[in-house]
């Protein structure tokens, strides 16, 4: 089980895997995560990333070593992490490495309320949603092509698993999707009638507890 930590944004983690290379502005690290195509796996807001910085200097993991000033900018200060922000970015990355968490998917809240609509418009639904994948699978794949060779593969593995879980919720959604044009579905008949009769969610729901407690 994941451990209770003072700072539990990964956005933290992150900037914490910036700044063990030097000291930085927090400008400075938003610009090197994005440079470095952190934005695609999560989402880099100044405002979270201010707050986060900031909560970090106060749980001990990043210290201020001075600040600078551009011109007519405001004065930035400038961090530095500390020996306790060391062992936590090592901590947090071998937790997030060895215990899996579940994590919550827009794609699987909709599969677990499929029944409320008809087999018909589902597989129109799921054809549509094989499309935007397709176009996702494919410039994941030239990106991560065009990076390969000129960094080592060592800062590509996230996007290698990335291009794997597209892949592999490609694959899966394409084989329920034949599932249902086919007839193999098990239930499809049962399915399409609750929809022939106008069922209600709710009676929908009767009838599937009916046929559970009947087994």
């Amino acid at each position: 089980m994941a451990k209770k930590r003072k700072v539990d944004n990964l956005l933290a983690l992150a900037v914490l895997s910036t700044i063990v290379e030097r000291p930085m502005h927090r400008y400075e690290i938003a610009q090197t995560l994005c440079e470095r195509g952190k934005d695609r796996d999560m989402a880099i807001k100044w405002g979270s990333l201010y707050t986060v910085v900031q909560n970090m200097a106060k749980a001990g993991f990043l210290e201020v070593v001075g600040s600078e000033r551009d011109g007519a900018r405001p004065e930035r200060v400038i961090y530095r992490i500390t020996d306790a922000g060391r062992v936590e970015m090592a901590d947090w990355t071998r937790e997030l490495l060895t215990t899996p968490e579940p994590e919550h998917h827009r794609f699987v809240a909709g599969l677990s309320i499929l029944a409320v609509l008809p087999p018909a418009e589902v597989i129109e639904l799921l054809g549509a949603r094989l499309d935007a994948l397709g176009r996702i699978l494919e410039v994941a794949r030239r990106e991560l092509g065009d990076l390969t060779g000129t960094l080592p593969r060592l800062f590509l593995v996230e996007s290698e698993f990335g291009l794997a879980m597209l892949e592999a919720e490609a694959a899966w959604t394409r084989s329920l999707r034949d599932e249902l044009i086919e007839g193999s579905f098990d239930g499809l008949a049962q399915w399409r009638d609750w929809h022939d009769r106008g069922m209600r969610p709710s009676e929908v729901t009767a009838s599937i507890e009916r046929g559970v407690a009947e087994n």
